[in-house]
């Protein structure tokens, strides 16, 4: 691997393998800031894409990582109710200062600070998902049971229908 990896995606990298898993990340020359053009990077269905979304607890001002399905929008009343809280859409600051990456380019794990997470069942459905590895052109693949041990997430039905 490539030690040009930038310093945000290196911190990814590092935290995985700090927890035994040597997982490859794959620096894509083109953005892979949306799930749709992360699917297509690595020539994948969109439901395999692990999009990290972070929100704020309205009750209390924390931060709330989910990590959904690329082709789920998230029913925040559905996820607040799994939390016994109310959730908002974070703005743009809130989530680098809380995860210390920028949107768009969200892990799912290695952030600044412990954050509640909840995890898109739907993302079960798949053998294979790829998340984003710190930049907005970065990514690595792992499993949903790997996906759920990195994060300490729980399982939830969080899709709008």
């Amino acid at each position: 691997m490539s030690e040009t990896l930038k310093p945000s995606t290196r911190k990814v990298r590092d935290f995985l393998r700090a927890r035994g898993l040597d997982i490859v990340i794959r620096e894509i020359p083109e953005s892979t800031h949306t799930a749709a053009d992360a699917a297509r990077a690595v020539d994948c269905d969109i439901a395999c894409i692990a999009k990290s979304l972070v929100f704020r607890n309205r009750d209390n001002g924390e931060p709330v990582l989910i990590i959904a399905s690329g082709k789920n929008r998230v029913d925040l009343e559905r996820a607040g109710q799994a939390l016994g809280s109310r959730l908002e859409r974070a703005d743009a600051d809130f989530a680098r200062d809380q995860t210390g990456y920028a949107i768009g380019g969200i892990p799912p794990t290695a952030h600044s600070r412990p954050i509640t997470t909840l995890l898109d069942s739907e993302l079960k459905d798949s053998p294979i998902i790829w998340a984003a590895a710190g930049t907005p052109n970065s990514l690595f693949s792992l499993t949903p049971d790997m996906l759920a041990d990195i994060t300490g997430g729980n399982w939830v039905d969080l899709a709008e229908r």
